[in-house]
């Protein structure tokens, strides 16, 4: 690292870059296939293809795709949780559409942290972070509001979506219905 940041800045920071993004690459790459092996095993493949499993792979995939990209980009402000997430998204099967760009934000921003203060203002920060209790309880705070307002959202549409369903008749016979009760009535009269 040292020999890397002897370099002019803009040396250092393309270097650092590069290196961050396969790496990054890499890792997901791992992951996508790991998960196409794990796809291709007759008795795995069986259990996803059914209705509940396949659902909800669907629904995670949505969710990858979704706050994926924000979740990968914040890590490279983190030691030790990129590869994790990278990997995740791997095996979730996030879009390389989605992937590849938030790994390169991420990338940008690792590589410019690195070539200005590297590792020593980590070092501070969690030096800083270790002693405060009331940085840490706000850390909490603020993942107890992010968890229950995604809870809040995935319940609400959730209900909104078992609520309609079946509750409209089908236009045809919507009709037929409103035929037959034409026909009653004039009889009637």
């Amino acid at each position: 690292m040292d020999q890397i940041l002897s370099l002019p800045f803009g040396a250092a920071w393309a270097l650092l870059f590069v290196i961050v993004l396969i790496r990054t690459s890499a890792t997901y790459w791992a992951g996508r296939g790991i998960a196409a092996g794990a796809a291709r095993s007759r008795g795995l493949a069986e259990r996803l293809e059914r209705p509940g499993p396949a659902a909800r792979i669907a629904r995670a995939q949505r969710i990858l795709d979704r706050w994926g990209p924000f979740a990968i980009v914040l890590t490279y402000l983190t030691i030790g949780l990129q590869t994790a997430v990278n990997l995740a998204a791997g095996l979730g099967g996030m879009h390389v559409r989605r992937h590849l760009p938030a790994a390169a934000v991420g990338s940008v921003i690792w590589a410019f942290v690195y070539a200005t203060v590297g590792l020593a203002a980590f070092d501070l920060w969690f030096e800083h972070l270790a002693g405060s209790l009331w940085m840490w309880m706000v850390i909490a705070a603020v993942a107890m509001i992010v968890v229950v307002r995604v809870l809040i959202v995935a319940r609400l549409r959730g209900s909104s979506a078992r609520g309609t369903r079946g509750l409209a008749p089908a236009p045809d016979s919507l009709d037929e219905a409103s035929q037959r009760g034409e026909g009653q009535e004039r009889s009637g009269t």
